[in-house]
């Protein structure tokens, strides 16, 4: 076992790879088969990957200099490391494949939405190396757990959804779950929509496109304010993460708070890729909806707002907009 020391606030070794780091001029040219270290966007939205050439032979010594380069990232300002300053890796190992992360305890500290993208960022770049299978994650000897107190265990490049759009557009049918406001506003209402869609836009986008959009069942109502867009929406590791923009806090007050969240969240989580929601405005969780929802945390199922009554609404020919683009909702 090899131990590494990390102290990730200092510059380390900041010139010690200087001019490896290639970049083109569109992510999309980048040569799917060269080897790209893995940053954040200056937005904390989604990865952005920057071709490299390891030098290192052996895979311990391969590591630690792929470490190394995301620590001190990139010369650009527009491109966040995947490990923060004040975040310590104190020891790593490899064995048959398996490497093991050990941070200390200031990883978690981190809110939800930087942690993920900084795992989903250093677990896609390291299983890059020929002798690197899955990554697991530590916080000093006891693994990393998710939002529900699971072992996240071993990841490699499947264990993160991206959601960037596909170039080819086809017409697809699916059946979507949704839960709306109840009249009342008290409650949420179930309604089962039959829905023609774009190909290129994931099942989790359609949901919310859904839920902005009126619903079918006369007694229902839409929970989520009126004027809000979805900024982005992924899914990694479980957890999908929904960042609206201000327009989320045009408050009805008619509309109870926790239906408002659980109307999105219990949407979200009928998919089994789901299995929790965080919500975000413009990228920020340091804040509580309302008066009592925190965003900083990470929303489960929860049906015991659900009324009785369902009603199934069969919507036809209807298809998103291409590419999956959504609109304000209006009257």
């Amino acid at each position: 076992m090899k131990r590494f020391l990390f102290i990730l606030k200092l510059a380390m070794v900041t010139c010690l790879m200087a001019g490896m780091v290639f970049m083109s001029g569109c992510q999309n040219e980048h040569d799917p088969d060269a080897f790209h270290l893995y940053y954040v966007n200056e937005d904390k939205t989604r990865l952005v990957g920057i071709e490299y050439e390891v030098q290192a032979e052996a895979v311990q010594e391969q590591v630690s200099e792929v470490l190394i380069q995301l620590t001190n990232g990139t010369d650009r300002a527009i491109y966040l490391s995947p490990i923060p300053a004040g975040v310590s890796i104190i020891k790593y190992d490899v064995t048959d494949g398996f490497l093991s992360l050990h941070f200390e305890k200031s990883y978690m500290e981190l809110n939800n939405i930087e942690e993920t993208l900084c795992r989903a960022a250093i677990v896609k770049t390291l299983v890059q190396l020929e002798e690197v299978f899955n990554v697991a994650f530590y916080v000093e000897n006891e693994p990393l757990v998710d939002a529900t107190g699971d072992v996240i265990g071993a990841m490699n490049e499947t264990s993160f959804i991206d959601n960037p759009g596909e170039d080819i557009q086809t017409t697809q049918k699916t059946e979507l779950v949704l839960y709306f406001a109840s009249n009342s506003g008290k409650s949420l209402v179930k309604e089962v929509q039959e829905v023609y869609y774009d190909s290129n836009v994931s099942t989790e986008k359609l949901i919310i496109q859904r839920l902005l959009a009126e619903p079918r069942s006369e007694n229902a109502q839409n929970a989520i304010p009126m004027n809000t867009q979805l900024v982005n929406i992924s899914v990694m590791d479980g957890i999908c993460v929904v960042n609206f923009d201000d327009g989320f806090k045009n408050y009805n007050y008619d509309i109870s708070e926790d239906v408002v969240i659980y109307s999105i969240v219990n949407s979200l989580t009928e998919l089994d890729t789901i299995k929790a929601v965080q919500i975000s405005i413009n990228g920020e969780t340091n804040m509580v909806y309302r008066e009592k929802m925190n965003l900083a945390e990470q929303y489960t199922r929860n049906l015991a707002l659900v009324t009785e009554t369902d009603e199934d609404v069969e919507v036809v020919d209807e298809v998103a907009p291409k590419g999956g683009a959504l609109t304000n909702r209006t009257e």
